[in-house]
């Protein structure tokens, strides 16, 4: 079978994607849009089938902030789903999912990356969960109340909290899966222990081939996919190779800075921003076959059934060389095919591991 036909044929889901940012700043994912990597045209050139929208929250947001945020994401999704529902439907299940697809409909489904929103209340998650969320990110780049997260050196809690078993054991009995990438290693290794339901990492690469505390290590891969879980290889370049990870993270901060000033006052400091932004997203990025490489690793360490795609489209600045939006997902099948993938196994990585845990 042609990539194009497998691809066509497959189920393919991507199980993290930022769009919800762009959804609050007024974007319209009915039309094909010039800036970001994906609306609802694009995906359905790229032949995505489901997508799991990310409910993001800082952790520099106190915990109502992080919660009136969480709700109003989750509404302006809701908002965008109906107003494009020729095109796609809400899913909370992989029933619903393969049920909209039968329809001619691609399905949107939610996760919440950052627990900070449910507080310190586990009827909170409940609500959450009755809103539609189907996987959390137990933190992201600060610790908070369930967990360490991987980013601050100094740690809250060693790993779980007290509070954080609490939420791992609710998640089980609601059936939500429990994210752990932008977890610490230790919060990890105490979320397997606790867990009587397989883990994800949904938008996450490997440490041996980039090294960095957001990829997981060889070990944590084989523990993962031992307790049944699945890793969904991240596209952010920095996180797929190390060389160019070396030049570009001092690029980002340089960036990042010089867009906070001009945000500040934009005349003043217009020419910085221009030129950090050049110096940025001029950087030679690796290939999109390097996504691949990450998946050959993991199937090296667990075989081909815990492994799948989290592009992390609109939450990342830079995209890899040839992917620049959801449009191009056809050539990850390509890429597949290319290296000797069986037909069946391309079938899972696209979309069937992941789609089994729903």
């Amino acid at each position: 079978m042609s990539y194009k036909n497998l691809h066509q044929n497959a189920f393919v889901l991507d199980s993290h994607c930022d769009t919800p940012l762009a959804l609050i700043e007024g974007a319209n994912l009915g039309k094909r849009l010039r800036k970001g990597h994906f609306d609802f045209i694009r995906m359905r050139d790229g032949g995505v089938d489901a997508v799991f929208f990310a409910i993001y929250t800082s952790g520099k947001l106190t915990p109502d902030e992080a919660t009136r945020r969480a709700l109003q994401l989750i509404a302006v999704t809701y908002d965008s789903i109906e107003a494009n529902s020729d095109k796609v439907a809400l899913a909370f299940s992989a029933d619903e999912a393969l049920n909209n697809r039968n329809l001619g409909l691609t399905s949107v489904f939610l996760g919440m990356e950052n627990g900070a929103p449910i507080q310190k209340d586990l009827s909170l998650l409940r609500l959450f969960y009755d809103l539609g969320i189907r996987y959390m990110t137990l933190s992201h780049a600060a610790n908070n109340e369930i967990c360490d997260s991987c980013a601050p050196k100094e740690k809250r809690w060693g790993g779980l909290s007290p509070f954080g078993k609490e939420v791992v054991k609710e998640m089980n009995r609601l059936g939500m899966l429990i994210d752990v990438s932008h977890i610490s290693d230790e919060s990890f290794y105490d979320v397997l222990a606790h867990s009587s339901k397989p883990v994800v990492a949904t938008h996450s690469c490997c440490r041996a081939i980039a090294s960095h505390p957001r990829n997981l290590t060889d070990e944590m891969i084989i523990d993962l996919a031992a307790k049944g879980g699945v890793i969904q290889i991240n596209f952010y370049p920095p996180f797929l190779n190390s060389s160019y990870a070396a030049q570009f993270w001092p690029l980002c901060d340089a960036y990042e800075e010089a867009s906070d000033k001009y945000k500040a006052d934009p005349k003043k400091y217009k020419t910085l921003f221009k030129n950090a932004e050049e110096a940025m997203f001029s950087l030679k990025r690796p290939s999109y076959t390097e996504i691949v490489d990450h998946i050959d690793h993991v199937v090296q360490l667990t075989g081909t059934n815990h492994v799948g795609l989290g592009s992390d489209f609109d939450g990342i600045e830079v995209t890899p060389d040839g992917l620049e939006g959801v449009d191009k997902m056809p050539l990850i099948t390509k890429e597949l095919k290319n290296r000797g993938y069986t037909d069946a196994d391309i079938l899972k990585i696209l979309g069937g591991n992941f789609l089994r845990l729903l």
